[in-house]
């Protein structure tokens, strides 16, 4: 029996716990918009973009490599944004 982690899957759930709102979900849940930030899981679920949103503007600010567990990324995306 094979067994396999869908890293999308958990990463609505993932935001909510590390940022503590619920966010709105965007593009099938590979995206999700937390008041003017934007955070997208791109290059199969291995990259985790931080996107500032301003209208229809987007101004990608930083990026978090997804190493096995997208919780970890997130928390260090909002280590990033913190700090």
């Amino acid at each position: 029996m094979r067994f396999f982690s869908d890293t999308a899957a958990e990463f609505v759930p993932a935001v909510e716990r590390v940022f503590g709102v619920p966010p709105r979900v965007l593009d099938g849940s590979r995206a999700v918009l937390l008041a003017g930030l934007k955070l997208q899981l791109e290059a199969g679920e291995r990259e985790l973009w931080l996107i500032e949103r301003c209208g229809a503007l987007e101004h990608r600010i930083g990026y978090v490599p997804v190493r096995g567990s997208i919780e970890q990324a997130l928390r260090e995306a909002k280590e990033q944004l913190d700090g």
